[in-house]
């Protein structure tokens, strides 16, 4: 039996669901980087790092190639980086409307 789109859209958002798959992600985003680059920006275990990308790699969102004794990951398509501006535009927005929330409740907090 087929998975259900929202079932599969859902897997597909648990999987970007991990600080450092995000930060590899929005690193490529600049293009394609060796692993060694990538450790130094993102300052985890090497085996943490490799964790992520391979689940990175087998959902199909990068790719990766060797250089002789260096992997070279990138992104499989522009339309992850679209995701990852999408996002940022829904999360200003988000916090945002945080914000003006909090100053409300601040101001409302000053008056007796």
């Amino acid at each position: 039996m087929p998975v259900p789109l929202y079932e599969a859209k859902a897997e597909f958002f648990r999987m970007l669901g991990h600080p450092v798959r995000i930060r590899v992600l929005e690193l490529l985003q600049d293009g394609p980087k060796p692993v060694r680059e990538l450790l130094a920006e993102i300052e985890v275990e090497p085996s943490n790092l490799s964790q992520q990308l391979a689940v990175l790699r087998r959902s199909g969102i990068v790719t990766a190639t060797r250089a002789g004794s260096t992997v070279v990951y990138e992104l499989a398509g522009g339309d992850v980086a679209e995701l990852l501006a999408a996002a940022r535009r829904i999360l200003a927005t988000l916090l945002t409307g945080r914000q003006d929330l909090l100053d409300e409740l601040r101001a409302t907090e000053a008056t007796p």
